[in-house]
């Protein structure tokens, strides 16, 4: 696995946003066929050439959403009522989506790793959603991420590749 610099990601997604806006727009307008299957694959090849336990960045500075399962069970863990959990750790956004505090997340520990990974709300375990089905519903949420996540960063620029633009005069 290579290093991850995270410092450029930011900038790397910003320069590419246009071309990547565009694209984005494309594919919600065609719906490939094919995209659910190209995208797991792109993903399955992002994910040979990043290690999440190196970089981490989506949940230093991120929040997941967490749903009322993700908070019973969180709760439970940690043998609170979901009432405290909420007011220990979340706030209510405003898309009305329960989210962390605070970034980074209060359950990352300092190798990167998760103290609550076997509980983790759903949103992390589906995190960045690139191998997901109907991935075409998720690619404005993808746009975002690749200012976030490197490898999702990648699968969008293999997008590019399979899924061409024309080239407007």
């Amino acid at each position: 696995m290579k290093e991850i610099n995270i410092s450029g990601l930011k900038d790397k997604a910003k320069h590419a946003a246009p071309a990547n806006k565009k694209l984005i727009e494309k594919l919600k307008r065609t719906k490939p066929k094919d995209l659910d299957q190209v995208t797991e694959q792109l993903h399955d090849e992002a994910f040979e050439n990043i290690d999440c336990m190196k970089c981490a960045n989506c949940c230093k500075t991120t929040s997941p959403i967490f749903t009322p399962k993700d908070i019973d069970r969180l709760a439970k863990k940690f043998k609170i009522k979901a009432s405290q959990f909420i007011d220990k750790y979340l706030h209510i956004d405003e898309d009305k989506d329960y989210v962390l505090n605070s970034a980074p997340c209060p359950f990352l520990d300092s190798d990167n790793s998760c103290s609550v990974y076997d509980d983790r709300p759903n949103a992390c375990n589906e995190y960045p959603h690139t191998s997901r089905k109907r991935f075409y519903q998720v690619l404005d949420l993808t746009l975002q991420n690749t200012y976030i996540c490197p490898a999702v960063f990648n699968v969008v620029e293999a997008l590019h590749k399979k899924y061409p633009s024309k080239i407007e005069s």
